[in-house]
């Protein structure tokens, strides 16, 4: 990923979106004494990383995205582009019949007073990295080792518990990204986009 954001830095690739499902692991944002958030970790690795917020979990289940995008120069508003971010995972959640809901206090997308969608932004040089992660079919238990975003476990819920059938992590990663790439066009036009 940090070569891709220097690549894009550099103008030696497209905005790129990286669609992954991490092996288990929690991630420690740049907010101060973040690592108080983390309860017990067991056998599951604590890294610390370069975006925004607290503690919170990736694993399988969850659909993490990774925008690398250049914002253009009447775009380069980070305020909107995290509501952006969340806007996408409204549409990508409306596709499944879930109605998502923004915290004016908390980042992320809640459904039903429950976070089943985290965000966390980086940006250098007015290139964007980190971003989404979406609870697809996660197993909520790795949430009580931390208070995820600083809050309590019990906050945390996923796609599975709100549809008949969930969509597999392939259907989920179709999803984000053709709903990323309708945003992004209109958000930023003429930009050119790739999705790995």
């Amino acid at each position: 990923m940090k070569e891709l954001l220097l690549a894009r830095i550099a103008g030696e690739a497209p905005d790129t979106l990286l669609l992954v499902e991490h092996e288990p692991v929690f991630t420690l944002g740049r907010r101060r004494n973040a690592g108080a958030s983390v309860l017990a970790p067991g056998d599951i690795p604590v890294v610390q990383v370069e975006r925004g917020g607290d503690a919170t979990y990736h694993g399988p289940g969850q659909l993490t995205a990774y925008p690398i995008c250049a914002l253009p120069p009447h775009r380069q508003d980070l305020h909107a582009w995290l509501h952006g971010l969340e806007a996408v995972v409204d549409r990508v959640l409306a596709r499944w019949g879930i109605q998502g809901e923004r915290d004016e206090r908390n980042t992320g997308v809640w459904v039903d007073g429950r976070k089943i969608a985290a965000i966390g932004i980086a940006c250098k040089r007015w290139v964007t990295w980190h971003g989404v992660a979406i609870n697809v079919r996660v197993d909520l238990d790795h949430f009580k080792r931390i208070d995820p975003c600083g809050m309590s476990s019990t906050l945390v819920t996923q796609v599975a518990d709100h549809v008949e059938r969930p969509p597999t992590m392939r259907e989920a990663a179709d999803t984000f990204g053709a709903e990323f790439r309708r945003w992004w066009t209109e958000y930023a036009s003429d930009t050119p986009f790739s999705q790995l």
